[in-house]
């Protein structure tokens, strides 16, 4: 998940107090209903390495407040804990050493009600300053609820990959009483190409990762009306692709080697029925919906399979940029929104591009701590546009970089198709 820097586009300056204040407690308050259908041992443990337990994630983004609005913000500032510096530190190497990423589900103790304890404390103390904060630590609290946001996005799907693991089959959330959206019709759609602007502007808040907005030129192309589904999907496992290399970048034939992948992550064919685990537990394969979980080296394969690619980053904007998008989603279960072009591209799935997560033209990353988290990883990793289903209300838009390892699939990564125009 995209770690935030310094923002260059903020619009905290322009909030008041109030508005702030109201912000903040929704957010904050967002993380703990989150959290809520978890048990104290579901909370405590780790899954795998790239994941946390959501206990670490509750810290972690209190920790945040803490670091950067508290420790400038009160001229007696003194720390909820000492220990909470080092223990809930992520990957800020400018504020000091951090708990291994690995082990963090090693850590039983505090316990999750002292967690919570930290996390109304720290409310406490930051409501309070926001009233006398400058305008530039009124842009760090935005930025602080934004990476919050992150975090809840990253709770899910670490609790799902968790639950995942448990033969108990566990259920998150019971699946809403509505009837699965149907897969529009696919069509291809023509796009011109030609000089085009990406990235963020104006005072709306962005990462910094999303900056400069800049001149791009783009060939003529076409862009997959909706997203791939499942039975789309399926019919690429039934069909081998898993089992032919000239479909695989050499990368990923060694992981579906290695890993013995056959299928996108939480499938599994349970007497010739395909099912798939999900925040609602284990449910039949809904062929409608779009595929997720599925690594970058999963998507190109599948592409190369269906005579088409990814899109780069700056084609999948430049398409979608120009559509009127909602910006609000809530949790649901995946589904296509509506027949209109590209009507599916945020609130669904993360799609993958084939553009390398690299810094833009003129991109600077900001000066100390807090803008270590964009730039410096901007290195081996692939860039994802959209959004997902369990992205929080009001978080997504058209310009967002969201970044991954190829070979990841626990996040909630799907891929639209694109193609080049003859000449």
């Amino acid at each position: 998940m995209a770690t935030p820097a310094r923002q260059l586009q903020s619009d905290a300056a322009g909030r008041d107090a109030a508005t702030l204040r109201e912000r903040f407690r929704e957010v904050r308050a967002a993380s703990e209903a989150l959290a809520a259908p978890l048990s104290a041992e579901d909370a405590c443990v780790q899954s795998m390495a790239d994941a946390s337990p959501a206990k670490w994630h509750l810290a972690h983004v209190t920790w945040f407040f803490e670091t950067f609005v508290l420790e400038a913000a009160e001229a007696d500032f003194r720390p909820h804990h000492p220990a909470y510096r080092e223990l809930y530190n992520s990957y800020y190497n400018g504020i000091g050493r951090q708990y291994p990423r690995p082990r963090r589900g090693l850590v039983t103790r505090p316990a999750l009600d002292e967690v919570h304890d930290y996390r109304h404390a720290v409310d406490a103390r930051v409501l309070d300053v926001i009233d006398r904060a400058s305008p530039d630590l009124l842009a760090t609290i935005e930025l602080g609820l934004h990476h919050e946001q992150q975090h809840q996005e990253l709770l899910l799907m670490d609790i799902k990959h968790l639950f995942s693991c448990n033969p108990l089959d566990p259920v998150y959330a019971e699946r809403p009483a509505a009837p699965p959206a149907r897969a529009s019709a696919f069509h291809w759609q023509d796009l011109d190409g030609g000089l085009v602007e990406v990235g963020a502007s104006g005072d709306a808040f962005a990462f910094d990762n999303e900056t400069p907005r800049h001149r791009s030129w783009l060939e003529p192309y076409q862009l997959a009306s909706r997203l791939v589904t499942n039975g789309e999907y399926l019919e690429f496992v039934r069909d081998g692709g898993y089992r032919e290399p000239l479909l695989w970048l050499a990368d990923g034939w060694s992981a579906v080697a290695a890993e013995n992948w056959h299928a996108p992550l939480y499938w599994r064919e349970i007497d010739g029925e395909w099912v798939e685990f999900t925040l609602h537990g284990l449910v039949p394969l809904d062929r409608d919906a779009p595929v997720i979980h599925v690594s970058h080296f999963e998507a190109d394969a599948y592409a190369q399979w269906a005579g088409a690619r990814l899109p780069s980053e700056q084609e999948w904007e430049a398409a979608i940029a120009h559509e009127t998008l909602a910006t609000s989603f809530a949790l649901h279960p995946a589904g296509t929104t509506g027949d209109a072009p590209f009507a599916d591209a945020l609130g669904q799935v993360w799609q993958w591009t084939r553009s390398a997560y690299l810094p833009y033209p003129g991109f600077n990353p900001a000066g100390g701590a807090v803008g270590e988290y964009n730039g410096k990883f901007m290195s081996n990793q692939m860039t994802l546009r959209g959004s997902a289903c369990i992205t929080p209300p009001g978080h997504a838009r058209a310009t967002y970089r969201n970044f991954f390892y190829p070979h990841q699939r626990w996040a909630y990564c799907g891929l639209r198709l694109a193609r080049d125009v003859a000449a």
